[in-house]
């Protein structure tokens, strides 16, 4: 079995354990089988409320808004193309990102899920799951990380960047909580419909897309 079938399987059967998670999550949220973990997360991440924290907060959502994440692809894609001159690395980009905020807008118009009705810091509307800010975080620092990581020389810089993606991430989430707009599971079931899509963008990108030759 050479390198990449190898590496066609573990991304193949990565993007199926991921898959079936986001399936059991939303079966929770349909079924109201979670209301218990929302309901106990809302409470301790709301419970931490102060002035200084609701702005910060609200600074990681507005890194996480439509329009920073439309600045930031902009500025990946013209850094990928115009700097590093790396064409095929667009594409996986674009699907990655652009498939993900497809896959947000299709999954919120099938499940309708209301967004929480209590306590809200900021007013927002739409339906609630998968969070968009969640899967577009996950989908624009994921791909990023994937296309850049080869390209960084030093094992300390990647893993400061890896450090950086994840923290944001992680933070943009938690903000939708805080702020009283998302359910948990709502972050939670977009980080697993986000990390899906990834996986499957960057399976066509190792099968079809890769620079012949290059297998780091």
């Amino acid at each position: 079995m050479d390198l990449q079938h190898r590496r066609l399987k573990k991304l193949a059967m990565t993007s199926l354990i991921l898959g079936i998670l986001f399936v059991i999550v939303t079966t929770l949220i349909v079924t109201n089988h979670i209301a218990w973990f929302d309901n106990a997360v809302i409470s301790a991440v709301q419970g931490l409320e102060t002035n200084w924290l609701t702005s910060v907060m609200k600074f990681f959502t507005f890194i996480g808004s439509s329009l920073m994440a439309t600045i930031l692809s902009v500025l990946a894609f013209l850094f990928l193309m115009v700097v590093m001159k790396h064409r095929r690395e667009l594409i996986m980009f674009l699907v990655a990102v652009g498939g993900s905020e497809i896959w947000n807008v299709v999954l919120k118009n099938i499940i309708h899920r209301a967004r929480p009705n209590t306590h809200r810091l900021i007013e927002i509307s739409g339906y609630s799951f998968p969070s968009g800010h969640s899967m577009a975080a996950f989908s624009l620092y994921g791909a990023i990380t994937f296309l850049l990581w080869r390209h960084i020389p030093s094992f300390a810089g990647r893993v400061v960047m890896i450090i950086v993606g994840v923290v944001l991430t992680l933070l943009i989430g938690i903000s939708r909580i805080y702020l009283g707009v998302h359910y948990p599971s709502d972050v939670f079931g977009g980080y697993l419909a986000s990390a899906t899509w990834l996986m499957i963008s960057i399976a066509l990108f190792e099968k079809y897309w890769r620079q012949p030759g290059i297998v780091k």
